[in-house]
C-alpha cells in the first residue's frame, strides 16, 4: 500500500499543470480591455473632444475604472494616462501602476514612475484633460478633491487649467461593448437565471418552514461555492400580497398561497448582473397557481412585445421613454408612476430600463427618470441594458387589488432590434 500511494503521488506531481479558473477569468478580461483600448477608445476620446484622459489612483483608494483598466499595484499615487496623437490607436501608459497582471496584460505602451507625470504631459501638450469627476454618474467621479488639488500642482499651468469631466467620455467606453464582454457578461447572467430558479423550488423551500432570508443566505453560499460577488449586497427575496410587499429576506415564512420573487444579481469578471424571477407557492390541493394569477403574469409578458418594438438605435433615451408610453397606451395599458396603479380594470405598467454591464445599473444611455443626465444620452448598438418593467393587474380574490408582477432580464440593443443575453422569462415558477 506504501509503495502505492507513494507512486501515485510521483505520477501526479508529473502530470502536466491544469489551466486554473483564475487565470482563464483574467485572460478573458484582458481580452476585453485590449479590444476596448483599440476599438472603443479611440471613438470615445475623440467624440468628446478629449485629447489626454487621466485616471489617477491611490494605494487603498482606488478609482471605480481600476479593474476596466487592468488593476496593478499602486505604492503611493499611480496614473493610466491615455493620449491622442493621432492615427488609429491611443497611446497608453501606466504613471506607477505596476505588477504581473497589469505588465502581463499587453496593454500599455509604456511603464514608468508617478513622478514623470509632469514631464510626460508637457512632452504631449494636451489641449483637453479628461479627469474622472461627475455629479451624477458614479463610476466617473472616481477623482477625489484631494487627488485634483494634487493632479494640478503636480501639472503645473497651463495644463491644471485644461482639466475637464471625462464623465461622457468614461459612459462611452463602457456602454460600447465588443464581443468578449458580452460572451462574459453572459456568463454571470446565465449563473444569476440558474441560481434564482433553484432558489424559487423546493430544492430550497419548504412551504410553512422556510424564511426568506434562509433562501437569501442559500443563494450567497452559492457565490461563495464559486467564488462569484453579488451585486446588490442581501439578494432581495420577498413576498407580494394585496397591499404591496409584505416582507423581504427577513424572518417571515414562506407560506402556502404566497407570491414570491427575486431581485439580485451575480458578480463575474467585472461584471454585474440583475435580474428577477417570480414563483407562485401552490396550495393545498392546488396543482396549478389560480388562473387570476396566472393570467396576471401572462400579462406582464405580454407587455415585452410591445416596448420591445419602440426601442431603437439612433434615438435619444428620453424621446424613446415617449415612444414606449405611447406604444403601452396604444396597446390598452395604463402608464403610471411606480407602484401607483390606477383604481381600474386595465393591467397598468411603469418601467426602469437602465443601463447593466459592469454594474448592475451601470453608466450608458438610461430609460428610467431616476438617471436624467443618461436619459439625454443617444441609444447606440452594443448597449446593454436590464430590461426592466413591473406590469400591475387586477386579482378578483383581491377584492380588485392589483398584483404587481416584476419582469427582468438583461438585453443588449442591436442595430435589428433588441436580443437578450440570456433565457428571458416566460414562465411562473411553481413551489409545491
Amino acid at each position: 500500500m506504501k509503495i502505492l500511494l507513494i507512486t501515485v503521488l510521483v505520477m501526479s506531481l508529473s502530470l502536466p499543470v491544469v489551466a486554473q479558473e483564475a487565470r482563464r477569468r483574467w485572460e478573458m478580461e484582458r481580452q476585453i480591455r485590449l479590444d476596448k483600448f483599440e476599438q472603443v477608445l479611440p471613438r470615445a476620446m475623440r467624440d468628446n473632444g478629449i485629447d489626454m484622459w487621466i485616471v489617477a489612483v491611490k494605494e487603498n483608494h482606488y478609482d471605480p475604472l481600476w479593474k476596466d483598466l487592468g488593476r496593478g499595484y499602486i505604492s503611493g499615487i499611480g496614473y493610466y494616462v491615455f493620449s491622442d496623437r493621432g492615427g488609429d490607436r491611443i497611446e497608453r501608459a501606466a504613471l506607477g501602476p505596476s505588477g504581473y497582471l497589469l505588465a502581463e496584460s499587453g496593454a500599455y505602451d509604456t511603464f514608468a514612475p508617478a513622478a514623470t507625470l509632469a514631464e510626460y504631459v508637457k512632452s504631449r501638450d494636451p489641449k483637453r484633460i479628461g479627469v474622472n469627476m461627475s455629479e451624477q454618474i458614479g463610476p466617473a467621479d472616481g477623482l477625489s478633491v484631494t487627488m485634483l488639488a494634487h493632479l494640478k500642482k503636480t501639472m503645473g499651468e497651463p495644463y491644471a487649467s485644461r482639466l475637464v469631466t471625462a464623465e461622457k467620455l468614461v459612459a462611452d467606453f463602457r456602454s460600447h461593448r465588443v464581443a468578449a464582454e458580452i460572451v462574459a457578461f453572459g456568463e454571470a447572467a446565465g449563473i444569476a437565471i440558474q441560481l434564482t430558479e433553484r432558489a424559487l423550488s423546493n430544492e430550497v423551500i419548504t412551504p410553512g418552514k422556510t424564511t426568506l432570508e434562509e433562501v437569501a443566505w442559500w443563494l450567497q453560499d452559492r457565490l461563495l461555492d464559486r467564488a462569484l460577488g453579488s451585486e446588490f449586497d442581501m439578494p432581495s427575496v420577498y413576498v407580494t400580497g394585496p397591499s404591496g410587499i409584505v416582507a423581504t429576506s427577513s424572518s417571515r415564512i414562506i407560506q402556502p398561497g404566497d407570491v414570491m420573487m427575486i431581485d439580485w444579481g451575480v458578480q463575474l469578471m467585472n461584471f454585474g448582473t440583475d435580474v428577477k424571477r417570480v414563483a407562485y407557492v401552490l396550495k393545498t390541493g392546488e396543482v396549478a397557481p389560480p388562473k387570476s394569477i396566472q393570467a396576471a403574469f401572462d400579462k406582464a409578458i405580454a407587455v415585452r412585445d410591445v416596448v420591445k418594438k419602440a426601442i431603437k438605435v439612433g434615438v435619444r433615451a428620453d424621446q424613446t421613454m415617449k415612444n414606449m408610453d405611447a406604444a403601452l397606451r396604444a396597446a390598452g395599458y395604463g402608464v403610471i408612476e411606480f407602484n401607483r396603479p390606477n383604481q381600474d380594470d386595465k393591467t397598468d405598467v411603469t418601467y426602469g430600463f437602465h443601463p447593466v454591464g459592469n454594474t448592475g445599473h451601470d453608466i450608458g444611455p438610461s430609460l428610467t427618470t431616476w438617471q436624467p443626465f443618461q436619459s439625454t444620452f443617444v441609444l447606440h448598438a452594443q448597449h446593454m441594458f436590464s430590461f426592466e418593467y413591473f406590469a400591475y393587474t387586477p386579482i378578483a380574490e383581491w377584492g380588485g387589488a392589483k398584483l404587481r408582477i416584476p419582469i427582468e432580464d438583461d438585453a443588449i440593443l442591436t442595430d435589428v432590434g433588441i436580443q437578450f443575453l440570456h433565457s428571458a422569462n416566460y414562465r411562473l415558477l411553481i413551489i409545491k
